[in-house]
């Protein structure tokens, strides 16, 4: 069953700016999922543990 999340106009730009012409939002998040659960969390620039 599909969920509704709300997020702000912010963030909503910022997707907007980052997927593909051809992508929805549901399938950029998807992707982004997919990678977290691939790495294990998101490489930040500078980051070290």
């Amino acid at each position: 069953m599909p969920q509704t999340i709300e997020i702000p106009d912010d963030l909503a730009e910022r997707i907007e700016s980052h997927r593909e012409a051809d992508e929805t939002t549901a399938e950029f998040i998807e992707e982004l999922v997919s990678v977290y659960e691939t790495e294990g969390a998101f490489l930040r620039e500078g980051y070290s543990e």
